[in-house]
């Protein structure tokens, strides 16, 4: 566009993703004055910090940090909440972009729902349902909300799992419908398609975490009591499925085992690259496993340590003085020996074998690109490595190589909170800076 022309870019913004990125984006965008349509394909918006039970170093609790920002995302002005949603088309319109965004059915009228819950409670499949939020680690009905602070609160009916919805029948006359006093239950509800125009695009869609079951010798799937640190997480929170407490079954946990490098510097499983923050997730789950279990042995098996961040050394050596037993070691394989596990593994630094009881082991799994990543990027038009690819490194952090989209937090690249936060507010600026130059032009 040269300076002499009009702009014809909308004074709008797309944010695609609703995990801590996307909200502190959005929430920036907005205060500026901007429309901002922020789409979540999820229920609610949160991401994979509203699983998390503490953050590091500094042990915040982060639902108390993310909660009031979600909140403000829902009621602010300028904001737009598409949850449940999906963007299906991005096509460039002159100087902006349209987009086209597909909503799913909910089956719930969110206007009417006040999130009671007695839906829930009377559905005949209640507590039967896996849920996705608790890792599998507890049950949920096919009418649900995914945690108790979701935002909106506003229960979903699952397609996949409701009686109703997949054989045509529900065998009770529709017990959630009449449950629910404000008559919200709709099943004639159908998808709607939605197209927006904007001048700016912020990709903020996050990672997947490592599937374990890709390094079979650790036994994930097989044995119960070897988790994922993202598990561990919903164990430990006071939100999760044993309250805080960190059980498995009936089994009484003595020793405990961490190992670091789960799916990262591991080029057999295709990822070369540090995923930042296992060293320190596993140092602060550490931590609280001294702090429910103060008479539990802790060990953690690391290929290097690198505690980078501010405070973050100090946190390091503060869960070594508590006991945390740190052993330099290359795992080999999981085995059962009695009621016990073993942890086979080299001690890189004696040069020799050991072996490692456990009653629970934890895989400090790493970040990996969302599986819908190139999907998104064709769609886009920006590059990708598996996760999408920024213009420059080092001077240009935040932009791709199509003008007016721009990358926030995780999508681009292993990220710990706070470095998330502050890469959204970079995009946010980028955007906010290519709006706010088209609003002069128009002026």
């Amino acid at each position: 566009m040269k300076d002499n022309e009009q702009s014809n870019i909308p004074p709008a913004a797309l944010v695609i993703g609703g995990g801590i990125a996307g909200i502190q984006a959005s929430l920036d965008i907005a205060s500026a004055g901007f429309q901002v349509y922020l789409v979540e394909r999820e229920p609610s918006i949160g991401g994979r910090m509203a699983q998390l039970d503490k953050t590091f170093p500094t042990l915040d609790c982060s639902s108390c940090i993310l909660t009031p920002r979600t909140v403000d995302v829902d009621r602010h002005p300028n904001i737009e909440l598409m949850t449940y949603s999906e963007v299906v088309d991005v096509v460039e319109q002159g100087d902006g972009f349209k987009v086209t965004v597909r909503k799913k059915p909910r089956y719930v009228d969110v206007i009417k729902c006040t999130g009671c819950g007695l839906c829930a409670q009377n559905c005949r499949m209640h507590g039967r349902v896996t849920s996705e939020f608790n890792q599998g680690m507890s049950k949920r009905s096919p009418v649900y909300v995914p945690f108790p602070q979701a935002v909106p609160l506003k229960y979903t009916i699952d397609p996949n799992t409701c009686l109703y919805l997949t054989r045509g029948r529900c065998g009770k006359e529709f017990l959630c419908k009449n449950a629910c006093p404000a008559d919200a239950i709709d099943f004639e509800q159908t998808e709607e398609i939605v197209e927006v125009e904007v001048g700016a695009v912020v990709v903020a869609t996050g990672f997947d975490p490592f599937d374990p079951t890709r390094k079979p010798e650790f036994g994930y799937g097989q044995y119960d009591n070897v988790i994922t640190a993202l598990e561990f997480e919903r164990l430990a929170s006071a939100s999760g499925p044993t309250a805080g407490k960190i059980v498995l079954g009936e089994r009484e946990i003595n020793d405990v085992v961490f190992i670091q490098c789960v799916g990262s510097r591991d080029k057999q499983v295709g990822n070369a690259y540090c995923s930042r923050v296992c060293c320190m997730y596993t140092a602060k789950q550490a931590h609280l496993v001294h702090e429910k279990l103060p008479d539990a042995f802790v060990s953690v098996l690391y290929m290097d340590i690198r505690a980078f961040g501010k405070g973050f050394e100090e946190f390091y050596d503060r869960v070594r003085e508590e006991g945390a037993l740190y052993r330099r070691g290359n795992p080999s394989e999981i085995i059962r020996r009695g009621d016990q596990l073993i942890v086979r593994a080299e001690d890189t630094l004696l040069g020799q074998p050991i072996e490692i009881p456990a009653d629970l082991v934890v895989l400090a799994v790493g970040m990996e690109p969302r599986g819908d990543t190139l999907a998104l990027a064709e769609m886009l038009d920006i590059p990708q490595d598996g996760f999408f690819t920024e213009a420059h490194p080092k001077m240009e952090p935040v932009r791709t190589g199509v003008e007016g989209i721009y990358l926030a937090g995780t999508c681009q690249g292993p990220m710990d909170i706070p470095d998330t936060v502050a890469h959204a507010k970079a995009a946010a600026a980028a955007a906010m800076i290519r709006l706010a130059r088209a609003r002069a032009k128009i002026a």
